[in-house]
């Protein structure tokens, strides 16, 4: 189960850099985030009928599910949609691929969770990994102060990032189910994104183009309804520093997505990041010590 959860997420989310890629544009991002979790969050909700499942919280998650509302469905995705408008989605990727080093530090220090020093390792090689796959973008823009500004936003969208793996992790230990958490929490992000947008003057017209509602559905389903819903499940799973793993590949599938649609070229140093990923894969989950401890003892 949590290899197919694993697997899930990150072939969808691999695929979502390009999507929101092909969102920026005419819109303001946050009329297309707000739009994207108010069609997720009615989704859910839905589900959550048709399934008989119990859709209010208990008194005691309203404080986690607005926190994550805010962290995880609303200014984590701000940081990322801005971030993309000056940085290579490549670059703000090798940030997003800090996460599971986050979640180490940040479960430690607030939550009191033993450090997994299979897990630490695993991401290490594989933020090793990620940062060979995409050297030659950061050797472009080691001067672009503007960039440099647009890295620091993906880190900071990437520290609410980890700050809801933790939310749900909580709320999971709570006996609530991704389904009812995200639902709330995507009803409380898409209302601070609308308030938010209102204010700010933006209108709230989409842009009635077959690439833009196409990439808004594809957002609304299957990266956030399907894509958190196994993402979280593996948090509550595995736990947010193993789960988290899975971001350090979401570039691996971006890259391929990226070799198709903009012309990629591959160099022998991205190979070598994508065998340290993989490698960093088999550390984190400890699949090598599983491998070899299944291996028929041989009899003299």
């Amino acid at each position: 189960m949590n290899l197919a959860l694993y697997a899930v997420t990150v072939l969808i989310w691999g695929t979502t850099w390009i999507a929101i890629k092909w969102q920026l544009g005419s819109v303001p991002p946050p009329v297309s985030i707000a739009w994207r979790f108010w069609i997720a969050a009615l989704l859910l909700f839905a589900l959550l009928r048709i399934m008989r499942r119990r859709i209010w919280p208990p008194r005691a998650a309203w404080r986690f599910l607005a926190a994550q509302g805010l962290a995880l469905f609303c200014l984590n995705f701000l940081c990322f949609y801005y971030a993309e408008q000056v940085v290579p989605s490549g670059l703000v990727a090798v940030v997003f691929s800090t996460a599971p080093l986050l979640n180490s530090i940040n479960g430690r220090l607030f939550m009191g969770r033993p450090l997994q020093p299979t897990a630490i390792a695993g991401a290490l090689l594989g933020l090793v990994g990620i940062v060979c796959l995409f050297v030659q973008q950061m050797a472009g823009h080691l001067g672009d102060h503007v960039a440099w500004l647009g890295l620091g936003v993906a880190f900071l969208g990437t520290l609410c990032f980890s700050a809801g793996n933790l939310l749900s992790s909580r709320m999971q230990s709570m006996g609530l189910h991704p389904f009812a958490t995200n639902s709330w929490a995507m009803l409380i992000g898409a209302s601070i994104l609308t308030v938010g947008s209102l204010l700010a003057g933006f209108s709230f017209g989409v842009e009635p183009s077959v690439r833009y509602l196409g990439t808004l559905a594809y957002l609304a389903v299957f990266g956030s309804v399907i894509g958190f819903t196994a993402y979280l499940m593996l948090v509550g799973r595995m736990g947010p520093e193993r789960a988290a793993y899975c971001t350090v590949l979401f570039p691996i599938v971006a890259l391929a997505v990226s070799t198709v649609f903009e012309g990629y070229q591959w160099s022998a140093l991205a190979v070598v990041g994508l065998l340290l990923v993989v490698a960093g894969n088999l550390v984190a989950f400890d699949l090598t010590r599983r491998i070899f401890a299944r291996r028929p003892v041989a009899r003299s």
